[in-house]
């Protein structure tokens, strides 16, 4: 369609975007918590959910490596990415008595995660000792976003730690504790034709863990 400006000439009319990707209110390094109050960047409720952030990116680039993940494992990811944006929308609301309005993290999400271990991990071999981050590059990814799951898991216990007792929902502290075994689980599912690599304790303090190292290090050195 065509407007004209006031010269009389059509002109081709610009779409109004749904949203701007900026508001310019961050650039003083503060932003809005849920209840509109605003705070630091460094704020310890922003670190939560920046890692929750930081873990499902994580998880969406698995699933686009996708290859070992069944469908079922897929649905199971994607709705662990649906819900870490709960996680961060409840940690950025502070609890204050009056929640209407505000989603909560409740104890039928933890079960959820609990149920999805229990499934998936019913099809694995107990490990012989802890394991080593790696095989598929899709159980790398899933391992990485355990990693970071953890991150926010600390995360949330500083923040619960420092504020007010009651401030943050200890229960969204209590998903990214499960989201993390389950991640663990998953990653070792992706792993399930390559095998666990076992850690090995003292491996290279041993001689015949030197081999590892050649030709960097001779028997010499």
């Amino acid at each position: 369609m065509k407007e004209s400006d006031k010269a009389g000439e059509p002109t081709a009319s610009v779409p109004t975007p749904a949203w701007k990707p900026y508001t310019r209110t961050g650039d003083t390094g503060q932003t809005s918590l849920g209840d509109y109050t605003r705070v630091d960047k460094d704020n310890l409720r922003i670190a939560v959910y920046g890692d929750c952030e930081e873990a499902s990116a994580i998880l969406g680039l698995a699933v686009t490596l996708g290859g070992v993940l069944s469908n079922e494992m897929v649905r199971v990811i994607t709705r662990v990415q649906n819900d870490l944006v709960d996680v961060a929308a409840d940690v950025c609301a502070p609890v204050n008595g009056n929640d209407e309005g505000h989603l909560r993290i409740d104890g039928e999400y933890v079960a959820r995660l609990e149920r999805a271990c229990d499934h998936f991990n019913a099809e694995l071999t107990q490990p012989s000792n802890f394991v080593v981050a790696g095989g598929t590059t899709t159980a790398a990814a899933l391992y990485y976003a355990c990693s970071v799951t953890r991150r926010a898991e600390r995360s949330a216990e500083k923040a619960i730690k420092a504020l007010q007792e009651g401030e943050i929902n200890p229960l969204a502290r209590t998903y990214l504790n499960r989201l993390a075994n389950l991640l663990l689980v998953l990653a070792r599912s992706a792993n399930e034709e390559h095998g666990d690599t076992p850690w090995e304790p003292g491996l290279t303090a041993h001689r015949n863990g030197l081999e590892l190292w050649e030709p960097l290090v001779s028997d010499q050195d």
